[in-house]
């Protein structure tokens, strides 16, 4: 919500370690041209116990729903779908990505590499009696059939534990 109000993260560094650092001990710096209701409730989210934070403690989420911040939204009618958006950019298509950055529409789609170690590391007990196995990933990790009476495999599809 900070970087949507303010156009900028509330906590910048050059690497995680320094970030977390940040996070944990630098005060956040508000633009002054952010509203008192503004500034207030991103304090109230950012509040660094979570028990004290805005929508943690006894109010649970109405406390930011009846936020002084939030006092215009009708919250039913916006969960019912009849709040017309404030902006609607143009389209011409489903495939018109003019709204989007030209420096990201250029770049080819990639699937983020899984480190082969990453399956192996999980608790695969939890996917027992799962009958789908991603051939792509079966290779890094020990299959053994289900044993879970619960679950019916496919005959075009084995049933294994990961």
């Amino acid at each position: 919500m900070y970087e949507m109000l303010a156009g900028q993260p509330p906590f910048e560094a050059d690497n995680e370690d320094d970030l977390f650092e940040s996070i944990m001990n630098d005060e956040v710096l508000y633009p002054v041209w952010l509203t008192k209701n503004a500034v207030n409730i991103l304090e109230m989210f950012m509040t660094k116990k979570p028990a004290r934070r805005l929508g943690c403690g006894s109010g649970g989420e109405g406390a930011i729903l009846h936020h002084p911040f939030f006092e215009s939204v009708d919250w039913k009618s916006l969960e019912e779908k009849k709040v017309e958006p404030p902006f609607k950019p143009s389209v011409k298509n489903i495939y018109d990505t003019t709204n989007f950055d030209s420096d990201f529409t250029r770049m080819s789609p990639r699937f983020t590499p899984i480190p082969s170690q990453s399956l192996a590391a999980i608790n695969q007990s939890e996917f027992r009696g799962f009958s789908f196995v991603n051939s792509a990933y079966s290779g890094s990790i020990k299959s053994k059939p289900a044993t879970s009476p619960s679950v019916q495999s496919t005959s075009s599809v084995p049933s294994t534990d990961l």
